[in-house]
């Protein structure tokens, strides 16, 4: 095995470049696909917060990344340079993969209706599906024939989750969104997915009040009975923007150990509990 997630060289993603969006730290699901992209061949523009630059650039240095952009997905400015940036450098890219989503502390937390308020509402549809969007419509007039898009979300789309909340509601119009985005890129030949990872530790679950509890939980009550992998994820995601994710568009693929297609619980698991 040839780095850091113990994921083998290849060349599934040779000749292919792209933008990967939201990687934060080394726990990211964002790094850990973009590490995957870079171990089969592929070329991997890396675009952050500002305030994560001193993390995301020792980290993209390790698979040497080409390009660093800048991007506040809250702001048209910076959009609008970030893909100035990838525009200048690049004659055309590949994939994108949307890793980016936000809702407030008191909008992930006790009671939904009690806490949404139309401020935090909007806030995390407008970080969280409508970049998405946005993203795709400026990354779509930059591809290359057989282009593919993802973006992250998760079952608390489709299932009430404890305190996910607004975030909830968010991945829900976000996988609504990747279907309509698919529809209309589909005759440009870009393919556009959702994986649905189960949960693992990362920043964002660090915020969702009951976080540790929703990993065992998962861990407890999937059918593999063990925790989502970022090895799974990141495959799952080579899987789709590499050529082997021919002919698959306007999917949501869980990736959760099988955690999404449980029914009740044994009566060990229960007692266990």
């Amino acid at each position: 095995m040839d780095n850091e997630l113990g994921l083998p060289k290849g060349a599934l993603m040779a000749g292919k470049r792209g933008l990967v969006t939201g990687v934060a730290n080394r726990n990211s699901i964002a790094w850990g696909i973009a590490a995957q992209i870079a171990a089969q061949g592929g070329e991997v523009a890396l675009a952050y917060m500002e305030s994560n630059e001193k993390r995301v650039r020792p980290l993209g240095e390790t698979i040497g990344a080409p390009l660093y952009v800048p991007l506040d997905v809250g702001s048209d400015a910076s959009v609008d340079a970030a893909f100035a940036t990838l525009a200048q450098t690049w004659d055309g890219i590949d994939f994108l993969v949307h890793s980016i989503a936000f809702a407030g502390r008191d909008q992930i937390s006790g009671s939904f209706v009690e806490n949404c308020t139309r401020e935090g509402f909007a806030q995390a549809l407008d970080i969280s599906v409508y970049s998405f969007v946005d993203c795709a419509r400026r990354a779509a007039a930059m591809m290359r024939p057989g282009g593919s898009i993802i973006t992250m979300t998760y079952l608390g789309a489709e299932r009430a989750i404890p305190n996910y909340n607004t975030m909830g509601v968010a991945k829900a119009a976000l996988e609504a969104a990747m279907r309509y985005v698919a529809r209309d890129l589909g005759p440009k030949g870009i393919r556009v997915n959702a994986i649905s990872a189960g949960a693992m530790r990362t920043l964002s679950l660090a915020g969702i009040s009951g976080g540790r509890s929703m990993l065992a939980q998962g861990r407890r009550l999937s059918a593999l009975k063990e925790d989502t992998s970022m090895e799974g994820v990141a495959g799952c995601a080579l899987w789709l923007l590499s050529e082997l994710g021919r002919s698959t568009t306007g999917e949501v693929v869980h990736v959760d150990a099988g955690f999404h297609m449980m029914g009740l619980p044994s009566d060990e698991e229960t007692d266990a509990s």
